[in-house]
């Protein structure tokens, strides 16, 4: 069994990853946070079912190998177990998606994968390189599938037979009305990307330690542990368990801070690191199916937008419009503690200081906790993992901290 061995990140632990992976490592919550919810998409929890004696390997090695897997083609099984401390999108998600008048198809990819941020799912996955992916996700008698070949994205929802299409050829990304989004890259995200993520982020706030092994949809793997060094955060440690053999994450465990099960547990019960059918990734509209061309959406999201340019919003419509329309994010802290701080005008309305009044204000105060401080008063509103302040002023701070974190780091912008 490998030894609890420790490589504190001070810039060169993680130099590798971090060189691959160019992203803000100015606040680590972000990334957290996008694991939690926007690339969720494959990794799921399997209770560990022995503790293999593997050779010895540093914190420092096993980050390397991870790095350096270049396994591109598996398939397999996963289970997606997510508690952030919010409802269940299931019966919500159609709410969230984008339609802008435009009457987004059912099979619209945003919709169904926003589901994966609440409760447990079953997914089944083939990957055969960047350009070739299939994920299915399973309900009681129902599946969704989005297929990725080449230029093509396909979603096929068999509860209401609709079939959604997007050229993918640096145009609009599936699900996407308003044709904001490319299309991913790497559809879906993979367990590795999930740790490359965190590790990108790593710095010497972070501890990055191997504490043990574990066996994972019947592989050896050793668990990589990052915890943050200081407090304040709302996230208690990330475990990864690392396949022994290819370097390839097997599964991914976020715990909160405050303890209790994972906020994300997520990983293979399955996996095969063989290449994939090509059958996999070939997608046919079934016979009678309803199919909505995404660049269709797109122009008739365009047009209504224009329409409603020339009309009368109402009120409720321009404060909420307007929490979109950011003066600029200033990043307050550092490493795990770092709080993003965002002008949001808008929001004003929404704390009673707008046109809603106090209506607004009990309303909001119901959602959340009230509070004071140097900063004046606000609304805090929580997850068990992402929290957010918003004050009366319409600015918004928001960050995987505890709710004195946050008013701390209001207080400081003052």
């Amino acid at each position: 069994m490998a030894p609890n061995d420790s490589a504190e990140t001070n810039g060169e632990a993680t130099g590798t990853v971090v060189g691959r992976r160019k992203k803000a490592r100015y606040i680590v919550p972000i990334a957290v946070a996008g694991v939690a919810a926007a690339t969720i998409g494959l990794v799921p929890a399997l209770a560990n079912s022995g503790d293999p004696d593997l050779p010895d390997i540093t914190a420092q090695e096993l980050i390397e190998k991870i790095a350096a897997s270049d396994e591109e083609q598996l398939s397999g099984t996963v289970k997606v177990s997510t508690d952030l401390g919010i409802p269940s999108l299931g019966g919500l998600a159609d709410s969230f998606a984008p339609d802008n008048g435009a009457g987004a198809s059912d099979a619209s990819p945003d919709a169904k994968l926003m589901e994966l941020a609440s409760g447990t799912h079953t997914l089944r996955v083939a990957v055969d390189g960047p350009d070739k992916q299939r994920l299915t996700i399973v309900d009681e008698g129902a599946e969704y599938t989005l297929v990725h070949h080449g230029d093509d994205v396909w979603g096929h929802d068999s509860k209401s037979n609709e079939v959604y299409h997007a050229d993918s050829g640096g145009q609009e990304r599936a699900g996407d009305a308003a044709g904001k989004h490319k299309a991913p890259k790497d559809m879906p995200g993979t367990p590795k990307e999930l740790a490359e993520e965190a590790l990108a982020a790593a710095d010497d706030t972070t501890s990055v330690t191997v504490d043990g092994t574990a066996q994972v949809a019947g592989r050896d793997a050793y668990k990589l542990v990052i915890k943050p060094k200081q407090s304040g955060s709302t996230v208690g440690s990330v475990t990864v368990a690392v396949d022994a053999s290819t370097g390839v994450p097997l599964k991914f465990t976020l715990a909160p801070s405050s303890g209790g099960k994972a906020a994300v547990d997520a990983g293979f019960t399955r996996v095969d690191f063989s290449k994939p059918d090509a059958s996999s990734f070939s997608f046919t509209p079934p016979k009678g199916a309803k199919v909505t061309e995404a660049d269709e959406l797109k122009a008739e999201a365009e047009k209504n937008g224009a329409a409603d340019k020339n009309g009368a919003a109402d009120t409720a419509q321009k404060d909420l419009g307007a929490l979109e329309d950011f003066k600029g994010l200033d990043v307050i802290g550092k490493g795990w503690t770092s709080v993003a701080a965002i002008e949001a005008p808008g929001a004003a309305g929404l704390t009673g200081q707008g046109s809603g009044g106090a209506p607004a204000q009990q309303f909001m105060d119901a959602l959340g906790d009230k509070v004071t401080g140097d900063f004046g008063s606000g609304t805090v509103f929580k997850t068990r993992l992402v929290n957010a302040l918003l004050t009366e002023d319409g600015k918004v701070y928001v960050g995987a901290v505890t709710q004195e974190t946050l008013v701390k780091a209001a207080d400081n912008a003052k």
